[in-house]
């Protein structure tokens, strides 16, 4: 998540306080999403996507990260490592892949688009989330987790060769940190009829934090209740987004007027005693305390967190693309 000039303050001295690394915990996975109904009807067809799965492709970003100076930024030899990674294991799903170049800061920067074949062109649903990192570090929660749950809700889309009545749309977006450059880069390329087109735009950006809660966007209602019925579902009560607000890649497709949503586990902000009280964690201490820090690892992120939101994305795909 792009940080802004008062919560660069606040970051800084957050991480200042850092002594130790947090790690996540399975403990209370989400149950899969078909297997809970809400109210008389089943909540969703929509496959679970297996932690361990989301998970794995952690493992590869900071493996990525690890080789490459310890970062995946835009312009690093990292990000581009991170990008073909992802477009790889696209091509090789069946998924038609653009590359997007363009420049920023003197750097070459890029977004990825995946396309799955099929579905109503004049109506697209979109799945995205920014694939780059800070230079301080390997990005696993800012933004790995919603960059590998889009991943694998994708592939789960080809290996269950899902054919929805809309178009499906993945994206992983270039220079997030650096002002939303990749994504008001797409949006800006894009034709008003082309626009017009996108019925929805579902934005990922940290869904694994340690400390975690459960905000939704509240941008679109009929994207926003989709989320809601998913986490009431299960059990799991919510609260608006507020934080990233204008921070992330939905930002200028909602300047374009394209509908948008999203999920979000909390950054620098603290974690209040009603919050712990409704979620469990830490009361008094940050979402993520190693935001945008060196210590954002795989071990920065909290499993039952990373599980609940991944099936929270696969439910609005499948729900608002049937």
């Amino acid at each position: 998540m792009k940080l802004s000039v008062s919560g660069r303050a606040s970051a800084v001295a957050v991480v200042a306080a850092v002594t130790l690394v947090v790690t996540g915990s399975t403990a209370g996975a989400a149950p899969a999403p078909e297997a809970v109904t809400h109210g008389s009807a089943a909540l969703t067809a929509a496959p679970d996507i297996p932690v361990a799965d989301v998970k794995a492709h952690l493992t590869q970003l900071q493996s990525i990260a690890t080789a490459n100076g310890g970062n995946r930024a835009h312009g690093r030899a990292g990000y581009k490592a991170s990008l073909d990674y992802v477009k790889a294991k696209l091509d090789a799903a069946g998924f038609t892949t653009t590359v997007q170049q363009f420049t920023s800061s003197g750097r070459t920067g890029y977004n990825l688009i995946a396309d799955w074949p099929g579905g109503d062109t004049g109506k697209v649903v979109m799945a995205g989330s920014h694939l780059d990192s800070v230079t301080s570090g390997a990005g696993i929660n800012d933004n790995g987790t919603g960059s590998a749950a889009v991943l694998e809700a994708a592939l789960t889309v080809a290996r269950t060769d899902y054919q929805p009545t809309k178009h499906l749309r993945f994206a992983w977006w270039g220079a997030e940190e650096l002002g939303l450059v990749g994504s008001r880069h797409y949006v800006n390329s894009l034709s008003a009829a082309n626009r017009a087109k996108i019925s929805g735009y579902l934005n990922f950006d940290m869904i694994g934090s340690p400390n975690p809660g459960y905000f939704v966007y509240d941008d679109d209602p009929a994207i926003e209740k989709t989320f809601k019925d998913y986490f009431t579902g299960i059990g799991v009560p919510t609260e608006i987004e507020t934080e990233g607000d204008g921070r992330s890649d939905h930002a200028p497709f909602k300047s374009a007027g394209v509908p948008v949503g999203g999920l979000f586990t909390g950054a620098s902000r603290t974690k209040t005693t009603a919050q712990a009280t409704k979620w469990g964690g830490t009361a008094g201490q940050a979402f993520d305390r190693c935001y945008h820090s060196s210590c954002d690892t795989t071990a920065n992120v909290n499993d039952t967190a990373l599980n609940r939101n991944a099936d929270a994305l696969a439910y609005a795909v499948w729900t608002l693309s049937a």
